[in-house]
């Protein structure tokens, strides 16, 4: 992802034997952290899911998703694909700027046409200037979140939304109720999903021609959050 690396660089003639490595860079601004697990396709191969990650192990310099796939980090499994499963695992470190987010928004855009179900994605954006040796400068850090889902339709998104929000709602409100009395607010919750899909179905409909012959017919918090552990 990040420029913050060079990229390798393609040689030829008399100098094809020398390899250029992706060089480090020691000026980008953030960490970068994506986590996540998505779903794939049965018929889902190595390839495709190359081609799709392709914004991300090209951000980080290099050539490949082999390449590409390890973290900045050595205790970070970096981002694997279980062919057996049909699983995308992703702990992957890299250094970044804010151009990151449009690399994201292409990832997940990708990820949508090969997922098979909704699922959630975790970027952590870390200020490096928050981890050097000298400890924090005065000021913010402007460490970032961000949430992301993606999937093979908006049902499956919302879902993935849906059952995060529940889980957090629950994970609070348990240390003043009992479990049995949250049920009328979790119906509250599946009222509100259930309106805004409704309404992203009305929305996709406008403009559609009627059914029918020739269309005649009438007829979708605060603190610096931890790094993952493994």
């Amino acid at each position: 992802m990040n420029n913050g690396r060079t990229g390798s660089i393609p040689v030829s003639g008399t100098i094809s034997a020398i390899t250029l490595e992706p060089m480090p860079s020691y000026n980008a601004p953030f960490e970068i952290h994506v986590h996540g697990q998505v779903s794939l396709r049965a018929d889902v191969g190595y390839a495709q899911l190359q081609d799709c990650l392709k914004p991300l192990w090209k951000y980080a310099g290099f050539r490949n998703l082999a390449d590409g796939a390890t973290s900045s980090y050595e205790d970070e499994p970096g981002i694997k694909f279980d062919a057996g499963e049909h699983l995308l695992q992703m702990c992957w470190t890299v250094a970044g700027d804010d151009d990151f987010r449009q690399t994201l928004d292409e990832v997940c855009m990708n990820l949508n046409e090969i997922a098979e179900a909704g699922a959630a994605i975790e970027v952590t954006f870390y200020d490096a200037e928050f981890d050097t040796e000298e400890g924090p400068p005065s000021g913010e850090s402007r460490d970032d979140f961000l949430m992301l889902f993606v999937g093979p339709n908006p049902a499956a998104i919302m879902q993935v939304q849906r059952d995060l929000l529940v889980q957090d709602m629950i994970n609070m409100m348990e240390r003043h109720f009992d479990a049995s009395e949250l049920t009328g607010v979790v119906a509250e919750v599946d009222k509100l999903f259930s309106q805004r899909f409704d309404a992203l179905v009305h929305s996709l409909e406008i403009g559609k021609p009627p059914r029918g012959s020739g269309g005649n017919h009438g007829g979708h918090g605060g603190g610096r959050k931890p790094r993952h552990l493994h």
